[in-house]
């Protein structure tokens, strides 16, 4: 069987910034289990695992704007540490979801001053070529109830 929209998809993977170092990879656990044609993945790296079948391996480049997208320098925001509350210590590093007119958007401290904290709504892969390894490993139709889910249940995947 091929991978094709509405298939459930087990890879390993091995991700790659465009320095060569592993920023994420499957080969010490178990595949990664998607519904393809779900937005579960990436685009760059969905749009070229269609077609392929369980024993495929192959070595995919995905451009920012096909990955988690190019940065926008408006994500990124001075805020005062007032606006923390009672949050306690602060720290570079650390993630909030920011309430926003559009809703939740998850955020990451940068850099902090006496005054102010700055927070990052980028992905923190924006911006960035990635380069993947992958090898097919497992293809099945989707179950009825995946497909409303819209992700992968069971072993390797979404547990209800």
């Amino acid at each position: 069987m091929n991978i094709a929209k509405d298939t459930v998809v087990a890879i390993d993977y091995t991700l790659k910034n465009s320095e060569g170092e592993v920023i994420d990879s499957s080969a010490d656990g178990e595949p990664m289990h998607y519904l393809h044609g779900a937005k579960n993945i990436i685009t760059g790296l969905e749009n070229e695992l269609e077609g392929k079948a369980v024993g495929d391996d192959l070595s995919v480049h995905v451009k920012s704007a096909d990955g988690y997208g190019e940065r926008i320098e408006e994500l990124v925001q001075e805020v005062p540490k007032e606006a923390f509350g009672d949050l306690g210590d602060i720290q570079v590093g650390m993630r909030f979801q920011a309430e926003t007119e559009q809703g939740p958007v998850p955020v990451m401290v940068t850099a902090m001053t006496d005054a102010t904290v700055t927070v990052d709504g980028n992905h923190p892969l924006a911006g960035q070529d990635l380069h993947f390894e992958v090898s097919v490993k497992e293809v099945r139709e989707a179950s009825k109830e995946e497909l409303e889910h819209g992700h992968v249940h069971g072993p390797g995947g979404h547990h209800h």
